[in-house]
């Protein structure tokens, strides 16, 4: 099962969790299970098309699934999933 980091914004959806553990052998399965076991996640990460938003980054490991295969690239049980929403803001 591969380990998924949940960003703080996105954690009143899995009861406060930080990271869960699911299985899939694709980001795009990982995601798709993610919405399954936590409904509404799904909406936040998706648009209309299926693809994940642009705001919102997905790592695998230390890799950004977009410089991989993106939702298609495999995912091994010993892999580390990262969500990542963009940052904006700043200035004075």
């Amino acid at each position: 099962m591969s380990t998924i980091y949940i960003p703080t914004p996105l954690r009143r959806l899995t009861i406060g969790q930080s990271k869960v553990t699911l299985e899939g052998e694709s980001v795009g399965a990982i995601l798709t299970a993610l919405d399954a076991a936590y409904p509404g996640i799904g909406e936040r990460l998706f648009d209309e098309q299926g693809q994940v938003k642009p705001f919102i980054n997905v790592f695998v490991n230390e890799d950004d699934m977009r410089t991989l295969q993106g939702l298609d690239t495999p995912v091994h049980p010993s892999d580390r999933i990262s969500i990542v929403p963009a940052m904006a803001g700043g200035g004075q």
